[in-house]
């Protein structure tokens, strides 16, 4: 069966590392239909548009959709902004959950952050007297939607989960941690812990590896899962997916378009190829060909590694040392 993937390079080094994962994904031993559409600051160029039509509508009817980054001071203009092509495309492809698994040494967490919702996606504006606003805002469906997502996840690894949220202080906060604890008895065989955000992102920092999966807002999500990021490794290794219930999944870098090392091939691809890894898994029903890029990533790294890891690969060197430790047969 052939499977569609549409494939969003966006701005910067985007394309660049979008490039050596359609490579890895052309090479694996599944039927893929590849197709490149303009996204962000790119499609800003083109058309006036981040998200052209063409393209939300090419992502609709595929199977997965693979996204290089987005952004630049080149858009700083006051037009049009590139990130807004993004958060239009999660909130029209309704991927509300955010998965940002963090691994390292001692380390094997996975943050489920809602994607949808709150901060990114409420009322803004600004009051006669200059006043600036922005609003946070959670129904119960969405938390109960992504807590269930996180509830089910977690029962596939350790059975633990933790909620974060800052109940001592918003009442969005109050109502996160009251659906999720009553989610609880519906999932017996995961302990559900609360915890609050800054104690949380302190103890990313100083004990990350007490942690297994935790499920957060949107603007938490986004703060805590590069923390996560850099205790790790960094954002160049950092891979994500946002999945909804009937729509395809978005996988991305968390890195962004990174315009000062743009063309020089100094970018490195990993967070790249692992959310392709990730696509494999939770996009296209391929949990054993993940896991084998998975660990072909792992091999590569030790044995090309980039500037940004103390190496002096190039983004396709590291590439190609991908595609020789799957020839290998690294994973099997």
């Amino acid at each position: 069966m052939t499977r569609r993937v549409v494939c969003l390079p966006g701005d910067g080094i985007g394309p660049e590392v979008a490039a050596e994962a359609v490579r890895v994904l052309s090479a694996l031993p599944i039927e893929v239909e590849l197709e490149q559409h303009l996204l962000g600051g790119a499609a800003i160029d083109a058309v006036g548009d981040p998200l052209p039509p063409d393209t939300l509508a090419a992502c609709r009817e595929a199977d997965a959709v693979l996204l290089g980054a987005v952004g630049g001071a080149k858009w700083d203009g006051g037009g049009p902004r590139p990130e807004a092509g993004l958060i239009d495309l999660r909130k029209a492809l309704d991927v509300y959950a955010n998965l940002r698994p963090a691994v390292g040494d001692g380390i094997d967490l996975l943050i489920v952050r809602e994607l949808v919702g709150g901060l990114y996606y409420g009322a803004r504006g600004t009051r006669e007297d200059g006043t600036v606003f922005d609003t946070c805002e959670y129904t119960p469906d969405q938390v109960e939607r992504v807590a269930r997502r996180a509830f089910e996840l977690a029962r596939r690894r350790s059975g633990r989960l933790l909620s974060v949220d800052k109940a001592n202080v918003l009442e969005t906060s109050r109502l996160w941690r009251r659906v999720t604890t009553g989610l609880a008895t519906d999932y017996p065989d995961v302990e559900l812990r609360h915890g609050l955000v800054d104690s949380v992102a302190m103890q990313l920092v100083t004990d990350p590896g007490s942690f297994d999966v935790l499920v957060t807002e949107n603007t938490f999500g986004d703060i805590l899962s590069d923390i996560a990021a850099a205790v790790t490794g960094g954002l160049g290794l950092a891979s994500s997916a946002s999945l909804g219930d009937a729509n395809p999944g978005i996988f991305e870098p968390v890195h962004g378009s990174a315009p000062d090392i743009a063309g020089t091939g100094a970018a490195n691809p990993t967070a790249m190829l692992r959310s392709v890894a990730l696509l494999l898994d939770h996009g296209l029903g391929e949990p054993a060909l993940a896991r084998s890029l998975e660990a072909a990533v792992a091999a590569a790294l030790e044995a090309a590694p980039t500037p940004d890891l103390g190496g002096t690969a190039t983004t396709s060197e590291l590439g190609s040392a991908v595609l020789d430790a799957l020839a290998q047969g690294v994973a099997a």
